[in-house]
């Protein structure tokens, strides 16, 4: 994953505002036509061949970000017609991801690079134990054969110097399932969405921001200028997504962005802890093995097509995200529900959901406050008189969920907890051998795991593919948000959450 504030970020970012600003101003069909040309003005220095090619591009970019594909664009049509499909749109299309094959740089393939810190030294076990011969030493550097490399990075591990590097491509490296690969005939990357989980691993490592996910901010301020009653649900992730800002400051800026009403997404966490510590207690007692928690849908996309052994395993409790859309629709049938969060793979599952109607990333929501010049460390603090439990916000970081279960099980001595940080390519093939365990065709050690959190961002959703906050400074940034939730426990431990309570007292 790349850092997040790199100019690809920056870029997809002015993108957003000025469409979100266009918008609001009820000038996006009329404006929309001269942003690249606003973008890369006259004498601006290219990053491809001409600014013409630049302005071609980022005009491609400005169509995925009002909700479009833009692999089977019709180069003929005015953004201005784009546009206005946009704004008459009734939902958002499939598929959630977009690939720019103009952008992307075609990466040659994988492989591994003698660098002049090579030493040519006396030991050479690059060129020992490479098992097919493949380096050869002369004018004082190490060069492998490519005709004879398989790629498989003894001589990298075998270096002292540290002098031969991997060359990779980073979409297809950063891919857990191996769902993105080069066409080799256009030579670009493909997806195949039979194997994507929608972790977005692979957007947020691609250096040239070819691969775009498909926005709904254009679908969402639509609904919210014509008056309907638009809420947000916000998750605990993005609680911690802006500095300065104090502990209800979010709720008054996404309430002064136009939203009817907003929900803290820790409340469905509260009521998928406490659903989920009584069904893992059911599940002890008839004897199953194991059970994985199931608030993380790129996880539970994995498990069901590359770790089918692990299905039955899955909780089926919902996800904090389908409980708050269900207290919001019971609050108001009419409302219109949005999820703001840092996660593609919740995009998928409010496709999946009649309860949730959009989706925006925290870089959406994040546009929509500068077109609106909102400064949320200025807003009034809005807090909702349901307060969550601390262990419901810590839901964003990885061991939350685990132990959200632990602290309400009257004995959690019957726990034995594991947490998978981070779902890579050791992380599917982690799944793949707890589901052999489950299915009895794999002994399970003495000490194995009943209880499997997995989260497919390692450090958790706090380091999600649509952060606007660097993961070490959003987990600390966490840890004051979530310390202002509720502490109060009965028995030693926390009260459940009563959704009908919950409603009655937010009304």
């Amino acid at each position: 994953m790349l850092n997040v504030n790199n100019n690809a970020s920056l870029l997809k970012q002015e993108i957003l505002v000025r469409i979100a600003k266009l918008q609001l101003e009820g000038k996006l069909e009329e404006g929309v036509h001269y942003i690249p040309k606003e973008m890369v003005p006259a004498g601006s220095p290219s990053i491809r061949c001409c600014i013409y090619h630049d302005r071609e591009i980022l005009r491609t970019r400005v169509l995925a970000r009002m909700g479009f594909s833009v692999e089977d664009i019709d180069d003929e049509k005015r953004l201005a017609d784009y546009a206005k499909d946009a704004l008459n749109r009734e939902k958002p299309t499939w598929p959630m991801l977009t690939f720019l094959n103009d952008a992307c740089n075609g990466c040659v393939k994988s492989k591994y690079l003698p660098t002049n810190a090579c030493q040519a030294c006396l030991a050479r076990p690059c060129k020992v134990n490479c098992p097919k011969q493949a380096i050869e030493i002369y004018d004082h550097r190490a060069h492998i054969d490519p005709n004879k490399c398989i790629n498989c990075g003894l001589c990298a591990q075998n270096c002292p110097y540290h002098a031969i590097v991997k060359i990779p491509i980073p979409c297809e490296e950063a891919c857990p399932v191996g769902a993105i690969t080069r066409n080799e005939e256009t030579g670009h990357e493909q997806i195949d969405y039979d194997k994507c989980i929608f972790c977005g691993k692979c957007m947020s490592s691609c250096p040239f921001g070819a691969v775009m996910d498909k926005s709904q901010l254009v679908d969402v301020i639509k609904h919210i200028m014509n008056g309907k009653k638009v809420v947000a649900m916000y998750a605990p992730a993005i609680g911690a997504q802006f500095k300065g800002a104090k502990v209800g400051q979010l709720e008054g800026a996404l309430l002064a962005a136009g939203f009817s009403r907003v929900w803290e997404v820790a409340i469905g966490a509260d009521i998928t802890a406490d659903k989920e510590a009584a069904e893992f207690v059911e599940r002890m007692e008839r004897g199953d093995k194991m059970m994985t928690t199931s608030c993380c849908p790129a996880y539970v996309r994995a498990v069901h097509i590359h770790a089918p052994e692990l299905k039955d395993c899955i909780s089926e409790t919902k996800s904090p995200m389908i409980y708050t859309a269900e207290l919001a629709k019971k609050a108001d049938p009419d409302c219109i529900t949005v999820f703001v969060g840092p996660c593609l793979a919740k995009r998928r599952e409010g496709f999946d959901s009649d309860l949730v109607d959009y989706v925006l990333s925290v870089e959406e929501i994040g546009a929509l406050f500068a077109a609106k010049e909102i400064d949320i460390t200025k807003m009034e603090v809005k807090l909702g008189k349901y307060n969550p439990t601390v262990s419901a916000r810590n839901f964003a970081k990885t061991g939350g969920v685990a132990e959200s279960v632990k602290i309400r099980l009257k004995d959690d001595s019957i726990l034995r907890p594991v947490v998978i940080n981070g779902l890579d390519k050791a992380g599917i093939k982690n799944l793949q051998n707890y589901g052999k365990i489950n299915a009895g065709t794999m002994p399970a050690p003495a000490d194995c795991p009943n209880l499997i959190e997995v989260m497919a961002c390692e450090g958790g959703c706090i380091a999600g593919p649509s952060v606007i906050m660097n993961p070490k400074t959003g987990a600390a940034l966490l840890n004051m948000y979530a310390n202002a939730g509720s502490k109060e426990l009965v028995d030693g431990i926390p009260p459940k959450c009563d959704m009908d309570e919950v409603i009655k007292n937010e009304r």
